[in-house]
């Protein structure tokens, strides 16, 4: 059997913002719906405060940044304390690409929120799938 290496999901931990939420939750629906066994998250605060085990894993499997904003505070920790993401995602551009507007509520996502999580979380999906594709 071929085991292909897990991805980290590395996810923006901003609460100030409802972008922040939507990273996350569409993070977490990758980890626990549509790729379970092939992903593992990497907790931004604790990788910026010098945790060992998560810049450990961030430099030897691939990882993806889902950042809220522009300001990429993922994409730059990890390029800055392990190596590059293979891959991530600026979700406020992507919103703008998709000509859609961000949720309102920076805590709590309403149904279209949620949908715009599901749809965020299926091209996450697709991101894991070409990083393993790759591996």
């Amino acid at each position: 059997m071929n085991l292909k290496p897990k991805v980290g999901v590395v996810s923006c931990s901003g609460e100030c913002c409802a972008l922040g939420t939507l990273s996350r939750v569409a993070t977490r629906l990758v980890l626990e719906e549509l790729r379970p066994y092939q992903t593992v998250t990497l907790c931004l605060p604790l990788f910026l405060a010098g945790e060992e085990g998560e810049h450990t894993f961030a430099k030897e499997y691939p990882t993806i940044a889902v950042d809220g904003c522009g300001k990429l505070c993922a994409r730059k920790a990890i390029a800055r304390f392990s190596k590059e993401p293979v891959d991530g995602v600026d979700v406020e551009a992507l919103l703008k690409e998709w000509r859609v507007k961000p949720p309102k509520d920076r805590r709590v996502l309403n149904d279209d929120g949620i949908e715009l999580a599901r749809r965020l979380a299926k091209l996450l999906a697709e991101k894991v799938d070409a990083v393993q594709g790759a591996a």
